[in-house]
């Protein structure tokens, strides 16, 4: 079992083990936190570990894009049909989308820079936090993983890499909407085709509407999957550092010198 026991003298901890993740804090780049908010909203907070406010973003874009047909006025966009891209917009849909857009990409910055300060705070106060968690369900700890490992696995499938991290709901999340994804945008059948040659029916068959939602997917279960498994190791290593100080650096041994031994 977990023998943590919070006090009232413990105002901020930097990371939390349960059994189904480790949610930490770390500095971030506000601006980098921004950019994954402005690629799909929602991902600068699942980065932050905001996750109820992260889901709701996530599913609110395929809900309001899928209805604007965004994605799809983007591709005729790409490809110089703006003429396309004008009539396959929803207007009334597409007014709602940009406000919540934006908030998301501001949101996410703001959070960015205030969960910093407090990160900056947790780790002068350096208060103790579970670094272990066993349960009739799960068993997490902290250890060293290879960031290296957490990226080839993500691109392999989107959520494996936070899988061998141990990032429950993220894992959750991450490879529920891949198989959305992948399902409505026929994309393993177009390259099915493709492997036989029929390149022409595999450009019909694929939903580009669908399709577009893949590549940020990918980017992130990437990013998000190195990203922590750098972080964890850091956090690892300054859990270890600690305890050692406490429990082998207590007094300092006065070691003889060679002169003091011969005398």
């Amino acid at each position: 079992m977990n023998n943590f026991k919070p006090t009232n003298r413990q105002r901020r901890f930097k990371a939390y083990v349960s059994a189904i993740g480790t949610t930490q804090l770390h500095l971030r780049s506000p601006y980098i936190i921004a950019w994954w908010s402005a690629a799909f909203p929602g991902f600068g907070h699942l980065l932050l570990s905001k996750y109820l406010r992260g889901y709701a973003l996530f599913i609110w874009e395929i809900l309001v894009n899928n209805m604007a047909n965004i994605n799809m006025a983007i591709v005729y966009s790409f490809t110089g049909k703006i003429d396309l891209a004008k009539d396959v917009l929803e207007p009334k849909w597409m007014l709602l989308y940009l406000p919540v857009y934006f908030f998301g990409i501001w949101d996410a910055y703001r959070s960015a820079v205030d969960l910093n300060k407090v990160f900056i705070l947790a780790e002068r106060e350096n208060a103790d936090f579970n670094s272990y968690m066993i349960s009739a369900f799960e068993i997490n700890y902290l250890d060293k993983r290879r960031p290296i490992m957490a990226v080839l696995w993500s691109l392999f499938t989107p959520g494996l890499g936070q899988l061998y991290i141990h990032r429950v709901l993220t894992v959750i999340f991450t490879m529920g909407f891949i198989i959305v994804f992948v399902y409505f945008s026929n994309v393993l059948v177009a390259i099915h085709l493709l492997f036989l040659g029929e390149i022409n029916e595999a450009t019909q068959v694929l939903d580009p509407q669908w399709f577009l939602f893949i590549p940020s997917h990918f980017g992130f279960s990437v990013y998000d999957s190195y990203v922590n498994t750098v972080e964890n190791n850091k956090l690892f290593e300054s859990e270890q550092r600690k305890y050692l100080k406490e429990h082998y650096q207590r007094h300092r041994v006065k070691i003889p010198l060679k002169t003091d031994e011969v005398k």
